[in-house]
């Protein structure tokens, strides 16, 4: 459907979708899902539950040209009736028909975000997104921070068994359930080849955060003298297209100030940044240049070097960013390794004021050499990191979770089915060592809390140890081969619960964010 006749949604502030929905879904004894109902262009639609399965209904009154949206109708086929006046046109969950919500709602079409605040969230379970929305709506923060409620790597979707088409069409149901009327990107995470691309690009996504964490060289920190200049010397430089000269010429004498300080090269900095990212720039270019060549919709770009054992230092963030631009790569946020720990699914882990000054040095750098954002990955659960970024980077910052949404899936399941989550429990520590590998965390299963101690819904306490969150986190995989049908049973029989834990834990998030929050500060 070309953007001419595209139809123009309305969220019809008279209440006739809403009494439509009521009035149909209750005729034949289904639910309309509260919050759901639009109006496009004489034709009101809504989402439907009951009977096990999800349905997207759409009502006319009887004889109304539906114009633009009869098109969308007759594309998606779905099963039509009369009902009191109206003429009633019903599908269930589909990819068609989630392609058609993105049709009646343009708004929900992922589309790049820019430099305004924003955030990601991870959802394994494709159900999470009515609670993110919550959390969004709860604090003030929808339409102010920028949000990506499709967010998967590969990694991730090789483990929950799901495909990159299915963490976009869910995120299109759950925000159209949960009423969202702002922006969406779609983030296709920890890309690492171009194969990854052009499967993220064929359903749509936005957002492609390229991560080049294999072509990054650590051991570089250690290396000075003779052993520095010969991996310098050894850098694949025909594919990074430059030469040790022209390198030092461009950069040797290079200043960034950060106000307190300045980010220079001194005696071996520039040699050492260079073997430490050098592979990892050749490699961006390269993907980046294939998304460019490849898409053919707007999409924008984030580089990951956070998977990485050692911190990013302000010369080596100089040294990435310059020459990433020299190779034509234009990016939106960067995610540097910063000093301290990012670990999965807890608080941040070290000294606040030395990441303060990290933050704000970095944030300096991507000022003035972009401008672009600055991304916290592994960001779920810092809550005394937020309010930091958003001071330190005056808003141009993304904030990245994943896991986390599905520990208070778990949390809802320990609340209604105790002995289900003390299973899960079981298997995690029991797959933990094959689970680990992928992830630096400190967590350790034998430090968990006895689980002959937690009777009940005490098993819950799992959620609140160290130990017990990352080993639960880290074997999401595990758990959901062996109980996922079960877990997401316990979520679609309480979805409220499901929504209220994370509108409370995701308000914590997201509110330091929100632009009004900073300015107050």
């Amino acid at each position: 459907m070309s953007e001419t006749t595209r139809p123009s949604a309305d969220r019809t502030t008279d209440g006739t979708a809403d009494r439509a929905a009521a009035r149909v879904a209750t005729e034949h004894g289904h639910q309309a899902v509260p919050g759901s109902a639009r109006g496009v262009d004489g034709l009101f639609f809504w989402a439907e539950a009951g009977g096990g399965a999800d349905r997207l209904v759409m009502a006319t009154l009887a004889n109304h040209a539906l114009g633009a949206a009869g098109a969308v109708i007759e594309a998606l086929r779905p099963e039509t009736h009369a009902s009191g006046g109206w003429t009633v046109f019903r599908a269930g969950r589909a990819p068609a028909t989630d392609a058609a919500l993105r049709t009646l709602l343009p708004n929900l079409v992922p589309r790049p975000l820019g430099l305004a605040t924003s955030g990601g969230f991870g959802d394994r379970l494709g159900l999470a997104t009515p609670g993110h929305v919550d959390a969004l709506n709860a604090c003030g923060a929808a339409g102010k921070v920028e949000a990506i409620f499709g967010q998967q790597s590969m990694r991730e979707n090789a483990r929950t068994g799901r495909t990159p088409r299915e963490v976009v069409d869910d995120a299109t149901w759950g925000a159209f359930t949960a009423g969202w009327q702002h922006a969406v990107g779609a983030d296709a995470d920890h890309l690492k080849s171009e194969a990854d691309i052009d499967l993220c690009l064929a359903v749509g996504y936005s957002f492609f955060t390229i991560d080049p964490g294999e072509h990054v060289n650590p051991a570089a920190d250690t290396l000075s003298g003779a052993a520095l200049q010969q991996a310098f010397e050894a850098l694949p430089w025909q594919a990074m297209e430059t030469t040790p000269g022209d390198l030092r010429a461009r950069l040797a004498d290079a200043r960034v100030d950060l106000g307190a300080e300045a980010a220079t090269f001194g005696p071996g900095a520039l040699e050492r940044a260079a073997v430490k990212y050098g592979r990892a720039v050749a490699h961006v270019a390269k993907l980046a240049r294939h998304l460019a060549a490849t898409a053919t919709y707007p999409t924008e770009l984030e580089v990951s070097v956070d998977e990485t054992p050692t911190p990013t230092t302000f010369a080596e963030h100089v040294y990435l960013a310059t020459e990433l631009r020299r190779l034509g790569v234009a990016w939106v946020s960067l995610a540097p390794r910063f000093v301290g720990d990012f670990e999965k699914g807890v608080e941040y882990i070290g000294d606040l004021g030395d990441l303060a000054r990290c933050l704000q040095g970095h944030a300096a750098i991507a000022a003035q050499l972009g401008p672009y954002k600055l991304s916290l990955h592994s960001g779920s659960d810092k809550f005394a990191v937020y309010p930091i970024a958003a001071a330190a980077t005056n808003g141009l910052v993304h904030l990245k979770t994943a896991g986390t949404s599905y520990l208070e899936a778990l949390r809802v399941v320990g609340a209604h089915e105790p002995g289900l989550l003390r299973r899960i429990a079981v298997l995690a520590r029991e797959h933990f060592a094959e689970d680990v590998h992928s992830y630096h965390i400190s967590g350790n299963p034998a430090r968990m809390p006895d689980l002959a101690t937690l009777e009940g819904t005490a098993v819950c306490a799992l959620l609140e140890q160290l130990d017990a969150r990352q080993v639960l986190h880290v074997t999401f995989g595990s758990a959901l081969r062996a109980h996922g049908d079960e877990i997401r049973a316990v979520l679609l029989r309480e979805p409220a619960a499901y929504r209220a834990a994370l509108r409370r834990h995701f308000e914590r998030h997201i509110a330091p964010l929100v632009p009004t929050a900073r300015g107050a500060a």
